[in-house]
């Protein structure tokens, strides 16, 4: 693809076009003058220079705490009292460190500073601490000294980025059955063959970097670089990824670079007496946090380098970034529907976010330049997916998230018959040119506590009583045809990748709800119920099965073009070509279709799935053994198809 501007991508930002330049020419002088001569991947190395390091001569601990006066390590080696020979002496640029000998620390010891400053002091824990755990019978945390004495050695080559990212979004505490908080270990002996047999090639974790309430799904981090204690060791998350690898599975990681936790002591909320040295004056009105000032070129040397840690430490493949909306806007998009291209280029955005994010993009794809980068991004922003050479931010993916809102609503105002499907086919297909999406139906969001999955909001109570596939329910059949339906209809419209949220692949039956003092501490929601897909008498079993077959379909378009979308708000009907495939599916709650006429790509077609299999729940009315051919009709091709109510079907062209 030849180099273009945004503006010869989309016309329609002409208007805005010196706007765009403006923009343009800071954030690339910005991030020339903090590079300052320096390549992107190494600029993005301060954990080589911050936190605790072996040296030929012993140790070495660096800390960045400008406004400090006086700085201590203590911990178990000091029997926890400052000492003069753990005192950490000032350097240039509000730097401290100091050089102690070989026997000084071991592995697995715990420790924290001591940070003075002016008018008081506190506990504070490295800003590149690497692994942080809670103290026993206590709230308090500590930084660990993590230099076991056989590193871990990676065993496999790391996948190559697929065509298709089919992401399966898990939470590793909550994947047990147990009502337990489950381990890095656990997840990889029994939830990794899951995803892999179900069909999937990318796993995105949640909250992996710590956090001290569990309740937060790992979006209020307090230690950027220590991934979290609560589910294992480094080296217990090295082998999760490592084992992934095996199985030809890519790892993806949310990276929460939004804003950060409030706490102070364990975290960075007011490190050294200046709440002010990595964030800006004000919390976040909605989030009750930090938000990082990225107009300090040391807080964009953090970051940047978190970024960088991930992929070097732990061998991620990418980074779906958390909350990009909030970090493009002064006012974080709340209540906006950016209707308009001018809620685009108005004063509104922070200008030195998109520093932030152009660099972590240049950084990310200079150390790696497979890994993949999505943002969660819900107001549109033009250029955000779009290469940084057409003067876009660089992220290779946007998650698109109003499809499940779409849903949703659809699900909650209109019966069946009033489905109005040409406005779901024109949202899930519809992406700007420039970019590629992340298309999904629902994810962990619509499971929270307080809201409901689809299938819930499709069978609601029959679900604890009429799930058995010896009981024929009315609402439960009703629920399993569309809950397929919906998937079909959302991956196959999809521009670019898919995601599901671990369990709701099978109808998932309950909420997310992690223990609280609301719940008395319960775990009962904070796990997920595989023996209802396994146990094979459940009707659970058939929507697994079937997510399993369609993602061997959809792994194989990687076409982000939708050609010949038809719509047929009377007959119920939505058809189109997406690759080779051919989309057939019928939303009619009561009328089926003997004869039904779409236009295709001429040739000759055999069937590659059907949701009325008896696998899959359905009656078996579609015959796997025919073949489909084209006929000229005008200045097209149609195809003629049988398709019975409530049933979709995907069609292979063969020749």
């Amino acid at each position: 693809m030849s180099k273009k501007t945004l503006v010869e991508l989309d016309p329609w930002l002409a208007p805005h076009e010196g706007v765009i330049s403006a923009r343009e020419a800071y954030v690339s002088s910005t991030i020339m003058k903090v590079l300052s001569g320096k390549s992107p991947a190494k600029f993005a190395l301060g954990f080589h220079h911050f936190g605790l390091h072996q040296t030929a001569a012993g140790w070495t601990f660096r800390e960045w705490a400008p406004n400090a006066t006086h700085v201590v390590m203590v911990g178990e080696f000091s029997d926890w009292q400052e000492r003069e020979e753990f005192t950490l002496q000032p350097d240039a640029h509000g730097e401290w460190s100091v050089d102690l000998p070989k026997d000084a620390l071991h592995h697995s010891q715990k420790y924290k500073l001591r940070v003075y400053w002016p008018g008081g002091d506190g506990w504070r824990l490295p800003s590149y601490a690497t692994y942080v755990i809670q103290d026993d019978d206590s709230v308090d945390f500590s930084a660990v000294v993590w230099r076991p004495d056989e590193p871990y050695q990676w065993q496999y080559d790391i996948p190559p980025a697929p065509r298709v990212p089919l992401i399966y979004e898990a939470h590793v505490g909550m994947s047990s059955e147990e009502e337990k908080v489950a381990s890095f270990n656990e997840f990889t002996a029994n939830i990794l063959p899951r995803i892999k047999q179900a069909g999937y090639n990318t796993i995105q974790l949640m909250a992996i970097a710590e956090h001290p309430y569990y309740g937060s799904f790992g979006y209020h981090v307090s230690n950027f670089f220590a991934v979290s204690s609560r589910f294992g060791t480094p080296d217990d998350f090295k082998r999760l990824v490592d084992a992934a690898h095996g199985l030809g599975l890519r790892v993806i990681i949310d990276i929460v670079h939004a804003h950060a936790a409030k706490n102070e002591v364990e975290g960075l909320g007011n490190f050294a007496g200046d709440p002010t040295q990595y964030f800006k004056a004000h919390d976040h009105p909605a989030w009750d946090s930090r938000l990082f000032d990225y107009g300090k070129p040391e807080v964009l040397h953090f970051l940047a380098s978190n970024c960088r840690w991930w992929l070097d430490e732990y061998h991620v493949d990418g980074f779906r970034f958390d909350g990009v909306t909030s970090m493009l806007y002064h006012d974080h998009g709340l209540g906006k529907s950016f209707t308009s291209y001018d809620d685009y280029f108005g004063d509104d955005v922070d200008k030195d976010a998109l520093v932030y994010l152009r660099l972590a993009n240049d950084v990310i794809h200079a150390v790696r330049p497979d890994a993949t980068t999505i943002a969660e991004e819900m107001s549109g922003l033009p250029g955000l997916a779009a290469l940084t050479e057409y003067g876009g931010l660089g992220f290779d993916y946007r998650l698109q998230m109003g499809t499940p809102d779409l849903w949703i609503k659809t699900l909650k105002e209109k019966r069946d018959e009033d489905w109005d499907l040409g406005g779901l086919a024109h949202t899930l297909s519809s992406h700007r040119p420039e970019e590629k999406v992340i298309t999904y139906a629902e994810s962990h969001d619509q499971a929270l506590v307080g809201d409901k999955t689809l299938i819930f909001r499709l069978i609601d109570k029959a679900m604890y009583w009429n799930m058995d596939k010896a009981d024929p329910n009315l609402t439960v059949e009703r629920g399993i045809a569309l809950h397929k339906l919906i998937r079909l209809l959302t991956t196959g419209l999809h521009g670019g990748g898919y995601l599901n949220f671990m369990g709701n692949e099978f109808g998932h039956p309950e909420w997310i709800d992690f223990p609280r003092e609301g719940n008395n501490w319960s775990f009962k929601h904070a796990r997920r119920q595989w023996n209802l897909r396994d146990n094979g008498f459940l009707k659970y079993q058939w929507l697994g099965e079937f997510d399993a077959a369609l993602m061997k379909i959809i792994r194989q378009i990687d076409d982000p073009n939708i050609h010949h979308l038809t719509v047929r708000q009377s007959d119920h009907m939505v058809s189109f070509m997406h690759g080779d495939f051919f989309f057939v599916i019928n939303f009619s709650p009561n009328k089926s279709h003997s004869d039904y006429e779409a236009p295709a790509e001429a040739g000759s077609y055999k069937l590659a799935l059907s949701s009325d299999d008896k696998n899959f729940g359905g009656q078996e009315r579609i015959d796997h053994n025919s073949r489909f051919f084209t006929s000229p009709a005008d200045n097209n091709h149609n195809l003629k198809v049988y398709l019975p109510a409530r049933t979709g079907i995907i069609l292979q062209k063969v020749d």
